[in-house]
């Protein structure tokens, strides 16, 4: 996984967090290993459900990003 990619849990929330790498080269929450931790994915990983979650709260940070500019 690419530093300086957005990361995102199944469900399409955005993951902003500290993470580390499995063996298997998979990405993980969490800064070690532990039970909470969960595996991370790329938007184009994510199911249409979750792309779509993901991007309603991309919309919405534009949009503050550009009422704050204002």
């Amino acid at each position: 996984m690419a530093k300086g990619v957005k990361h995102y849990k199944r469900d399409g929330t955005e993951f902003t967090g500290a993470t580390h790498k499995m063996p298997d080269g998979s990405l993980h929450s969490g800064k070690t290993h532990g039970k909470t931790s969960v595996k991370l994915f790329h938007m184009k990983d994510l199911s249409k459900k979750a792309q779509e979650k993901a991007n309603v709260q991309l919309r919405k940070e534009k949009e503050k990003s550009k009422k704050a500019k204002r």
